[in-house]
């Protein structure tokens, strides 16, 4: 089976960057913080009501803090901040925000339930729908964040076309897993991760948001004890 929306939603991210990129030395720079700041603020009131779809806030507080000392032991930041200081070296980079925007761009395409639900549907009833949808969004995504990030953005397709095609792969199994109970509260938690990238694109914090993704399957995996 051939995993069309994964590899969809992926080419969308590298066109969405690619065109960032384009139009990245036509923006003066004020222009583009403020677009930044913009689109850090929009990611912010995404990920809140996200967030808000929480039916267990002790849940939420005990997957995040489980989460955040397992990934944080991983470190999972690290290991792909590695990954991406690798490539840039092998691209010949000089952007300092290279690796910055690769670890930014794949938390935020693959955070929350349409990556989920989208392979689901694809993979069970041949639907594309959800994930061609979340390709327009990513790609407006990608593009904006491009503008200051760089070709890193582009990169972000190989977890995302990964992650997502793994999920349609295994939907079968996947999906007796992923209850609705179980998706909501991944999704609450994925929302707060969201919000802790949109602080770290306002400069407010540096949270390592990477480390924290463990939280999102824990909640998963965690629901039926918290919640009826």
């Amino acid at each position: 089976m051939i995993p069309i929306g994964p590899l969809v939603n992926g080419a969308a991210i590298i066109v969405g960057a690619l065109l960032g990129l384009t139009l990245h030395g036509r923006f003066p720079d004020r222009i583009r913080t403020i677009m930044f700041h913009a689109l850090g603020l929009s990611v912010f009131a995404i990920g809140v009501k996200m967030a808000m779809a929480m039916t267990s806030p002790i849940l939420l507080v005990v997957s995040m803090l489980v989460g955040a000392v397992v990934g944080e032991a991983i470190d999972i930041e690290r290991q792909f901040a590695r990954a991406g200081d690798k490539i840039k070296t092998l691209l010949r980079s000089d952007n300092a925000l290279f690796t910055d925007g690769l670890v930014t761009a794949s938390v935020i395409f693959c955070s929350g339930t349409m990556a989920v639900l989208g392979s689901f549907d694809e993979a069970l009833r041949g639907d594309h729908t959800l994930l061609f949808t979340k390709s327009i969004l990513d790609g407006c995504i990608a593009m904006i964040l491009a503008t200051t990030y760089g070709a890193g953005v582009a990169l972000s397709f190989l977890p995302v076309a990964a992650y997502e095609s793994a999920m349609t792969v295994t939907a079968g199994a996947a999906q007796d897993f992923f209850t609705p109970a179980r998706l909501t509260q991944l999704s609450a938690v994925g929302g707060l991760l969201i919000v802790g990238i949109g602080i770290n694109m306002l400069g407010i914090l540096k949270i390592k948001v990477f480390n924290l993704l463990p939280a999102m399957f824990l909640a998963a995996a965690l629901a039926p004890f918290f919640v009826d």
